[in-house]
């Protein structure tokens, strides 16, 4: 692949609280497209916990990917239930990234968000996700020598 060529991105979408995650997989394409990037595939998982399932299944399967945006939002409940799914979610997905080689970038918002928290944040972490992994993979290929 030249430095020519797109960086192309998944973007991973949890249906858990989708009146959020709707919000920010949209947001996500947008910003996508805006930084020169081609949104190659967009995968849905039930929820935040089981996004690195999904992530390791694409990453297995989807050489051309260079890098993974996942999307979700942690509601905070009664119990520290929320802070279970966001730590262990966030620390399987940056394994996925070192063992697989390629940017997993983090666009979950929680734990501790309320609902209002939540939608208000919806925008800001989907750009973030997306940019952080446009430009992790582009720093990936120059350190590779790629570029």
């Amino acid at each position: 692949m030249s430095c020519g060529d797109k960086i192309r991105i998944a973007i991973v979408v949890s249906e858990f609280n989708y009146d959020v995650t709707r919000v920010m997989e949209e947001k996500a394409v947008d910003h996508a497209r805006f930084l020169g990037a081609e949104v190659s595939l967009v995968a849905r998982s039930p929820g935040t916990f089981d996004t690195p399932f999904i992530v390791s299944r694409l990453l297995a399967t989807h050489s051309e990917v260079d890098a993974v945006a996942v999307l979700g939002a942690v509601i905070k409940g009664d119990t520290k239930h929320d802070e279970v799914v966001a730590h262990q979610a966030a620390r399987k997905l940056l394994d996925l990234s070192i063992e697989y080689g390629k940017p997993v970038t983090l666009g979950i918002i929680g734990p501790g968000a309320s609902r209002l928290e939540a939608i208000e944040r919806a925008e800001e972490y989907a750009r973030r996700a997306v940019e952080s992994a446009v430009k992790l993979a582009r720093r990936s290929k120059e350190l590779s020598g790629e570029c």
